[in-house]
């Protein structure tokens, strides 16, 4: 069972590195559909953790792991600011709704 908790971190990592060559290319609808994805084997990983543990060892390369995915996220939100930046200057000229 460890083996596949590795694997969703393995998973996990390879979408964010796909999320980051995405936005690297400006193509933020797959970096859209990529960040559902990772949304999703996070929930499935969760659920599978809560029935196996990690070895010391195991713990480490997972450690190693999310290091990368957080370096990726890291690169890809700092891509995404210029875009989001648009977006909110998009959105100033518009009347405030209140729901």
């Amino acid at each position: 069972m460890t083996q596949s908790l590795l694997s969703y971190y393995e998973a996990i990592e390879k979408a964010s590195a796909d999320m980051l060559e995405a936005a690297r290319a400006g193509d933020w609808n797959h970096v859209i559909k990529l960040e559902g994805a990772c949304v999703l084997l996070i929930s499935q990983l969760k659920n599978a953790a809560r029935s196996s543990a990690l070895s010391s060892e195991e713990a480490q390369l997972k450690s190693r792991i999310l290091q990368r995915v957080l370096v990726n996220d890291a690169e890809v939100r700092h891509l995404a600011e210029p875009w989001l930046e648009d977006i909110d200057k998009m959105l100033q000229g518009r009347p405030k709704t209140l729901h």
